[in-house]
């Protein structure tokens, strides 16, 4: 255990890039990590950081070695929810990496259903990047990934998959509102506001675009699904997103939510997985089987066309 306590003291170093930030992140000062750091080198017979002026970052050695710390400590983290499931206490922490779409509602009514159970288990919600979701599963820095039409990797090991329409989003006194469905040329007369290129929507609309004779006006583009609704409540702009994370009109009022015909193939995969190869912590395991139910229902539930 205490041979870990010293490698954290290097990971964290690698995490900030600096050993004063990491120094004072750990309440120690930077003398004492940097003794640690030079013990560790010492042990390894190689050195771990690179140093300059601008701070420190990791050598060749050392991003291998990274590696093998952030592992040793995520089947350690394992081990102890296992000692804990068996003793009844049903402890543990869930680090989840996300697409931004999922924290609307689904996410945070899954995590309740789950501490009603389980009250002893918290959670940490990374919101990020289909790509850096996928490198934060391999840098064990998150335990479970759902996310928007990933990119295939032979590391992503994917637990359960669902299938997810691009839905319009707009306020209910649009001209198109109360149509059942729309094709994407329906909405070409109208200001258009898109999520940024980080997003699986953005990607399939960019796509389905690249192929047809449809050109959008697109005024807007954020990074925030919120902000996007917002733009499309309070203006004429439409937006778009995939239906999970849609807006219910009786939560959020003014909008309205049609769906994208499916003769532009306006759709793709929602993926709950987890790094190939890994055995999850106790508590994550749990609650990725309670998402895969889930889904699972999700998927043989029919939706409205």
């Amino acid at each position: 255990m205490r041979h870990l306590r010293i490698w954290r003291y290097v990971d964290e170093a690698a995490r900030f890039g600096s050993l004063r930030k990491a120094a004072e992140h750990l309440n120690i000062t930077p003398s004492a990590l940097q003794r640690r750091i030079q013990d560790v080198e010492e042990d390894l017979g190689a050195e771990i950081f690179e140093r300059s002026a601008q701070g420190i970052r990791l050598t060749a050695a050392g991003e291998s070695f990274i590696r093998w710390v952030r592992a040793q400590a995520a089947d350690l983290e394992r081990v102890r929810s296992q000692i804990e499931d068996l003793s009844g206490l049903r402890r543990g922490h869930v680090r989840i990496a996300c697409s931004q779409a999922l924290v609307s509602s689904f996410l945070a009514e899954e995590i309740s259903a789950f501490r009603e159970q389980f009250p002893l288990v918290s959670f940490e919600i990374l919101v990020v990047s289909q790509g850096t979701a996928l490198k934060m599963l391999g840098d064990f820095e998150a335990d479970i990934a759902i996310i928007f039409s990933p990119r295939r990797t032979a590391e992503f090991q994917p637990l359960m998959t669902l299938g997810q329409r691009v839905v319009a989003i707009m306020a209910a006194d649009h001209p198109l509102a109360g149509q059942p469905s729309l094709r994407l040329r329906d909405c070409s007369p109208y200001p258009i506001a898109l999520p940024d290129a980080s997003f699986g929507t953005r990607t399939i609309l960019d796509e389905m675009l690249a192929v047809s004779s449809t050109k959008l006006s697109v005024e807007l583009e954020s990074n925030s699904f919120e902000m996007l609704r917002n733009l499309a409540r309070t203006g004429k702009v439409i937006t778009f997103q995939i239906e999970i994370g849609a807006p219910s009109p009786a939560l959020e009022p003014g909008l309205t939510v049609i769906p994208l015909s499916d003769i532009d193939l306006a759709h793709g995969p929602l993926v709950l997985g987890q790094q190939k190869g890994r055995t999850l912590p106790v508590a994550s395991a749990k609650f990725a089987e309670q998402i895969s139910r889930r889904l699972d229902e999700m998927r043989r539930t029919p939706q409205p066309a």
